[in-house]
This record gives structure tokens, sequence and C-alpha cells, in this order.
């Protein structure tokens, strides 16, 4: 069974994509930037936008059926390796059953933000 996700309480797509995808029991979400779903707007500094894109992966998980506790895997995209150490420091407090992860940097991401999550979560 295959089951798009959408929920208000994650940013929708700006593009030819979903939010993410429930495959079985797995939860497969899209790249999510730090955008507040309610206003658009986009927070300032690496700790602020790591937070809010945390709470966007948890948000389209949950309308998925999973957590971030069961997440697998993520996959973390920064603007900026320099801000790893920042970033980590968010990422931890989400994603405390530390799932396997990768993290690169990137030359530009989605609206000039400063970092991307995506992740796999077997519910």
């Amino acid at each position: 069974m295959k089951t798009v996700i959408s929920t208000p309480n994650a940013p929708g797509a700006i593009g030819p994509y979903s939010q993410g995808w429930v495959v079985g029991d797995l939860v497969y979400t899209s790249g999510q930037i730090p955008v507040d779903p309610a206003t658009g707007a986009v927070p300032e500094g690496i700790a602020a936008q790591a937070d809010q894109s945390c709470r966007n992966v948890a948000a389209v998980l949950e309308a998925g059926g999973a957590a971030l506790t069961d997440v697998v895997k993520t996959t973390c995209f920064l603007a900026d390796m320099g801000d790893f150490a920042a970033f980590n420091e968010v990422y931890a407090k989400y994603f405390t059953s530390k799932p396997a992860r990768s993290c690169v940097a990137v030359k530009d991401l989605p609206k000039g933000v400063l970092c991307e999550i995506e992740a796999i979560a077997s519910k």
C-alpha cells in the first residue's frame, strides 16, 4: 500500500513533489526546510532554522502515522559546514533515538535557507 502524505502542519511542496509517502510500514519525508507552515516565514540563524526543520519533519511523520523516535535514517543538508556543531546541538534534541545519518554541505538550498532534513521512519 502506498499513500501520499499531506498536512497543513508542515510547509507545502514548492515544486512537483509531495511532503512524503507511506509505503507499507515505512514513512519517507521530502526534505523539510525551515519554513513556518503558518506564516511562511523563515527564522534567522542556524539554531532556529534547524529547530523549524525538525518540527516540520515531525509534522510530516505524524501525518504519516510515525514519530521522530521511529526514524531509522536522516539525510541533512547544510549550506555551510561551519554550522555543523550548532545544527547537531538542535538535531540531538529531536532525534533522540540516534538514527543513521548522512550530513553534507551543499552549494545552495531552496529559499536560501541554511539547512534541510529528510527522514525515513519505520512504524
